[in-house]
């Protein structure tokens, strides 16, 4: 029988009078890429906040390797296990790409950090920026010091959001190969929010279609695209989110 990661159970989130996250569940085995794809504003980033504990349900309750995150006894434990990227959440803009991993590597307790940095800078092309500030770099630039933020602890939960947003064909086919061989190698269990559907289609065991905070369809993208009588993911995804 396969570990259950991540379990969502009956999770809702209401601001003010909207209702962002509705009443959602779903489970994530441990070592499964699962894709969450919807539209933009349907609910999709509220969920990866509330699954790293950094927003609060109005209800129900999301769990780490059995665990609560929403319990303070819990949560620093389990978030000494995860890391994210996500294009809402910049690093700080006046430290350097180095000395930003410096610090959330010390942050982690990373061992042999200084090591750890060089190889992740070798391998996501960052070494000509290692003394730049992260303010001055460009978005594609920006996006790949994240991603090594968030590769700095070899988290066994990542939760990915756009995570090849703003990078050109070339650097964003090099990433998603990295990503892939990373979560093969280290049994990483990955939730992918991505509008970019071959990249889905590419790294995810599993979908999750998103739409007005409601999970509304799941499966492998091949049962997707065979469900719904198209050619494609992304020729699914618009009849999912459009009907």
């Amino acid at each position: 029988m396969n570990k259950v990661s991540i379990e969502v159970k009956n999770l809702k989130k209401f601001y003010n009078n909207s209702q962002a996250v509705k009443n959602i569940n779903f489970k994530i085995n441990k070592g499964s890429i699962v894709g969450l794809l919807g539209p933009n504003g349907c609910g999709k980033t509220t969920t990866i906040g509330m699954m790293l504990g950094l927003i609060k349900p109005t209800s129900g309750s999301v769990f780490i390797n059995g665990q609560d995150i929403d319990s303070e006894k819990n949560r620093t434990n389990l978030l000494e296990k995860m890391n994210f990227i996500s294009p809402y959440v910049e690093l700080p803009k006046r430290l350097t790409v180095e000395e930003n991993l410096k610090v959330y590597g010390r942050m982690y307790g990373v061992n042999n950090l200084g090591e750890k940095i060089n190889d992740l800078m070798e391998k996501l092309n960052l070494i000509e920026f290692k003394k730049r500030k992260t303010g001055e770099l460009s978005s594609g630039q920006k996006n790949r010091a994240s991603l090594a933020k968030a590769l700095i602890n070899d988290p066994e939960i990542l939760l990915l959001d756009e995570p090849t947003a703003s990078l050109d064909p070339d650097v964003g086919d090099y990433i998603r190969g990295y990503i892939e061989n990373f979560a093969s190698k280290k049994g990483t269990t990955i939730m992918l929010a991505s509008h970019n559907m071959n990249e889905v289609e590419r790294l995810c065991d599993e979908v999750m279609m998103m739409k007005n905070g409601i999970i509304i369809d799941k499966g492998t993208s091949k049962d997707l695209i065979s469900k719904h009588g198209r050619k494609n993911l992304e020729e699914t995804f618009l009849k999912i989110v459009r009907g």
